[in-house]
């Protein structure tokens, strides 16, 4: 590339080399029939198909997931400009749950910034709340505590820092420390991979709370309400609709967590 307009640097400017964020097409298929095609970073794609279809309703538990398999797609087998290879995710899931993602009619053309695209009604929105259970701790997710857990994520985000471009999703205990870091292209895809991680480990229950590097829209929001997350804290605003859906469903949400303030939009709903 060239780099024009720093001081110094010829007029012409100068030639250096970048590295630049990786955005691929990646099929997410359920029992051999492709449900969605997403452009997303390709790591942590196991988990990241596995949150999806968790966090979209695909499947109820783990355990309706029997295998996932993930499998390169040569660029004209896929249809796709020469250059640009294709990634496969297989799940297989079980036949219940297969049953009720055909029955659903819901087609998903995936974009980096995309969340419901493809929708075939408002019914199809899914803007459903999903109720979060009580937590006695929920308070401890203060703003000291979340502005502590976004200290340390520039640190932690290694592709970030390698070719920016690139969102976070990152899980934090009470006392705010990150326990896991996830990172790609999509807002969404990093906290699919994430909520896949956790579910895989049985962590889905443990004491803490979400943190993105992203605005809270309202489909990001659902995603965490869905699988009981009771917290969720963003670096930018949120949507009007997102903190609707936090209040609906009692997750504590923050926004503009910049230090040193922050801005508490929902505040879940109070221990028992």
């Amino acid at each position: 590339m060239r780099v024009v307009g720093e001081a110094d640097a010829p007029a012409a400017g100068r030639s250096c080399d970048d590295t630049l964020a990786a955005e691929v097409p990646v099929a997410l298929v359920f029992n051999g029939v492709s449900h969605a095609v997403m452009m997303a970073t390709p790591a942590d794609l196991e988990p990241f198909a596995l949150g999806f279809a968790l966090s979209e309703g695909i499947i109820e538990h783990v355990r309706d997931c029997r295998d996932i398999e993930v499998r390169m797609v040569d660029a004209a087998d896929a249809g796709l400009p020469e250059g640009l290879d294709g990634i496969e995710v297989q799940l297989d899931i079980s036949p219940r749950c297969f049953e009720r993602l055909k029955g659903r009619r819901r087609s998903m053309a995936g974009r980096t910034g995309c969340g419901i695209c493809g929708a075939e009604s408002f019914a199809a929105l899914d803007l459903a709340p999903c109720p979060v259970a009580r937590r006695a701790w929920i308070e401890r997710v203060d703003l000291e505590t979340v502005l502590r857990a976004f200290a340390a994520l520039p640190a932690r985000q290694v592709l970030n820092a390698e070719a920016g471009a690139i969102h976070a999703a990152a899980w934090s205990t009470l006392g705010g420390e990150l326990t896991d870091v996830l990172e790609d292209v999509g807002r969404h895809n990093a906290l699919d991979k994430l909520l896949g991680r956790l579910a895989r480990a049985g962590r889905l229950s443990e004491p803490g709370f979400v943190v993105l590097s992203s605005r809270a829209s309202h489909e990001l929001v659902r995603k965490c309400a869905r699988l009981g997350i009771a917290a969720l804290a963003t670096i930018s605003a949120p949507t009007s609709t997102g903190v609707q859906v936090a209040q609906l469903s009692g997750l504590r949400l923050w926004g503009l967590c910049r230090a040193p303030r922050g801005v508490l939009y929902a505040p879940g709903p109070a221990a028992f």
